[in-house]
């Protein structure tokens, strides 16, 4: 009968389903309600929370008996609360038809988590609306949504460029049969998702077998509770690169490895982190491989032009000096001395003029582009054919080829 007398109840979120918010944004939508026939409320409230968990389960065998060791984490990072009907000790009587209580609240302004889905934790954000009515159980709705917290890659930690080498001696039994090192280098720390990063590397081969140079993107989720934790890595893009012969050298001149669809770094969470990292590799002969990893950072805000322009310069600057062992370019020329330019006695007018004092009250409130604009260097002397010096009739002209 209860089942009957309702005909709907559900909860809309305002705007598109796929509406990601952040953090100090507005939560708003509605509680919908139609009824069959009229009905008595206890209450109807509507909660927003936002969970980080981390949970799993470990066995142990003890003799014959086995062990479970329970693992669990949780943090709250907000709790809002708000009654539609409030409980005050008498029942609400709700007509037939159809009922609509918007509602809304405020994620809070201090740095959210991004929503996460992994195998031994998650974090979730959610509404949940409760029907309390006499002699019937509490109807329940829950609906979630998606928080992304923005990581903006154009600061200067992560235009930083990430270069490191490694080496390690191949052995064929108890004898050592050369050396493998790798050297490599990448623009920047920060990335996103559907950028290309251009590796820079060099593999030394010094062994008498050959060897595969590769490179891939792992995604590590750390999943922290208890003091203990548990770990899940998976390659999410590879690169592989051509056979390096016994003792020769390869080099990769900005080899590209694409960054596929992945979720943000996840690095301020207590209970759960989700990281990042190049891989540089080769399998050397006779022992484990030898992996150079590079940190990386996937972010929500894409490089500025600017900021690319500047970062691939700088890189490519130091490739050239470090790596390919290119010449140094020449120093270009250095701008004309600025008596050369200007006459003796505009010199000396400039020097001896007294400028007025400038009032600089209002510096910090101008951009700093109105004084570049501002600024304009003195023109050079107008040319003329007509020498302003010339030589004295009376002076004998000299042989050319004396």
């Amino acid at each position: 009968m209860a089942f009957q007398s309702i005909k709907l109840f559900a909860l809309e979120l305002d705007g598109p389903e796929d509406t990601v918010y952040g953090s100090g944004e507005m939560i708003t939508g509605v509680v919908i309600l139609e009824l069959n026939r009229e009905i008595k409320v206890r209450a109807l409230r509507v909660l927003g929370r936002g969970v980080a968990a981390a949970h799993w389960l470990e066995t142990r065998s003890v003799g014959v008996n086995t062990v479970y060791n329970d693992h669990t984490s949780e943090i709250t990072y907000f709790r809002k609360r708000q009654h539609l009907i409030r409980d005050n000790g008498e029942l609400t009587v709700l007509s037939a038809g159809r009922h609509e209580y918007p509602f809304s609240f405020q994620l809070p302004e201090e740095t959210l988590v991004t929503s996460f889905e992994g195998k031994h934790g998650s974090i979730r954000y959610w509404v949940k609306v409760k029907l309390h009515r006499p002699w019937a159980t509490v109807k329940k709705i829950k609906k979630e949504f998606t928080v992304i917290e923005p990581i903006d890659i154009n600061t200067p930690s992560l235009l930083a460029p990430q270069a490191g080498t490694k080496d390690k001696m191949a052995r064929i039994w108890y004898r050592n049969c050369g050396q493998v090192s790798i050297t490599a280098k990448i623009d920047r720390k920060g990335y996103t998702p559907g950028e290309v990063i251009p590796v820079f590397a060099e593999f030394d081969n010094s062994t008498s077998r050959s060897v595969v140079p590769k490179a891939y993107i792992t995604q590590t989720q750390t999943f922290i509770a208890r003091g203990t934790m548990k770990q899940k890595r998976a390659v999410v893009a590879t690169l592989c690169g051509d056979i390096v012969g016994a003792r020769r050298r390869e080099t990769w001149h900005g080899r590209a490895i694409k960054i596929p669809p992945v979720g943000p770094s996840i690095l301020q969470c207590r209970v759960i982190k989700v990281e990042y990292m190049l891989r540089v590799c080769v399998d050397v002969p006779g022992t484990s491989k030898l992996s150079l990893e590079l940190p990386l950072v996937m972010g929500t805000i894409p490089l500025h032009p600017f900021g690319s322009r500047t970062s691939s310069v700088s890189s490519q600057y130091s490739v050239n000096m470090e790596w390919l062992r290119m010449a140094i370019p020449e120093q270009p020329e250095p701008p004309p001395d600025y008596s050369s330019v200007v006459s003796d006695e505009d010199a000396v007018q400039n020097s001896t003029a007294v400028q007025p004092e400038e009032d600089l009250s209002g510096v910090l409130q101008r951009s700093l582009l109105a004084y570049v604009q501002e600024f304009r260097l003195r023109p050079p002397p107008v040319y003329s054919e007509v020498d302003p010096n010339p030589q004295p009739i009376t002076m004998r002209p000299r042989c050319m080829t004396c």
